[in-house]
């Protein structure tokens, strides 16, 4: 006679009682962990691997939707990083020009507080300098048609700039009081003391001071009456004096100039 079950089929008939074993084992358990109030372990293992399934599937969900959101939203991020861009560009042009109106303010309000002082005078803007530095001499934007004159002393409200050397329809120069050809009369304020003030290129030496005069640092020198200047300009101060020899008649001092020349840009040329 043929056999009824083979091998195989009693192999699947044991896997099946053992598997009906095992499930009826685990339900003994759990119904003891409920009886007795505490979680089993089946229901933690469970529980967990049914979180880390829900966590992937959110995961990959949200990827998606993320992508899709990105994908619809880059026109409209392209134009909008287009427009910062650009208003950023506008921002700082304007931050550029405001910054360069404010580094202007302090020579215009010297060149106001001149005009205030002296208001016969020509208010001017210097528009060049000696390319070669070999003069201190400066262009300013008045000449002929404004009334401009050589010898024309030039100032600003800290003080004495130079004079007016040579003069053309509209523009001047001028000849700054530190350029070694530059002679004034100036007096030592404390003392009246009578002198000549001669350029050195970067400052303004005293030459021809009496020696009774008692210099100290710190004098005040101003103009003397001359052919472009009226007595009592502020010409600078004094910062150094050179001791002369036993029996000299005059002794030698330097003064630094009243007037910034290094930020020079705009002054007022006084009516001769």
């Amino acid at each position: 006679m043929v056999p009824i079950f083979t091998y195989r089929d009693e192999r699947k008939l044991l896997a099946v009682v053992g598997v009906v074993i095992v499930a009826a084992v685990l339900a003994l358990l759990q119904l003891e962990f409920v009886r007795a109030g505490r979680t089993s372990p089946l229901t933690v293992t469970v529980a967990t691997i049914t979180t880390y399934a829900q966590l992937a599937v959110a995961s990959v969900v949200n990827g998606v939707r993320f992508g899709w959101s990105a994908a619809a939203s880059a026109p409209g991020l392209a134009g909008a990083n287009e427009r910062l861009a650009r208003e950023n560009a506008e921002l700082e042009a304007q931050n550029q020009t405001l910054t360069e109106a404010l580094s202007r303010v302090p020579a215009e309000r010297d060149q106001a507080l001149a005009q205030a002082r002296y208001p016969d005078g020509v208010a001017a803007t210097i528009i060049g300098y000696d390319p070669e530095g070999t003069q201190r001499i400066v262009t300013i934007d008045k000449g002929m048609r404004d009334r401009i004159a050589v010898d024309a002393g030039v100032v600003t409200a800290r003080g004495v700039v130079g004079r007016v050397v040579e003069v053309a329809p509209i523009s001047a120069k001028v000849l700054l009081i530190t350029d070694v050809t530059s002679r004034l009369p100036a007096i030592v304020q404390r003392g009246r003391w009578w002198s000549i003030a001669v350029g050195t290129q970067t400052r303004v030496k005293l030459q021809y001071v009496s020696q009774d005069a008692r210099l100290r640092l710190g004098d005040r020198v101003v103009t003397g009456e001359g052919r472009s200047f009226h007595a009592g300009y502020p010409i600078g101060t004094v910062t150094a004096i050179y001791p002369e020899p036993a029996g000299a008649l005059d002794q030698t001092a330097v003064i630094t100039p009243a007037v910034e020349f290094g930020s020079l840009s705009r002054v007022l040329v006084l009516s001769k």
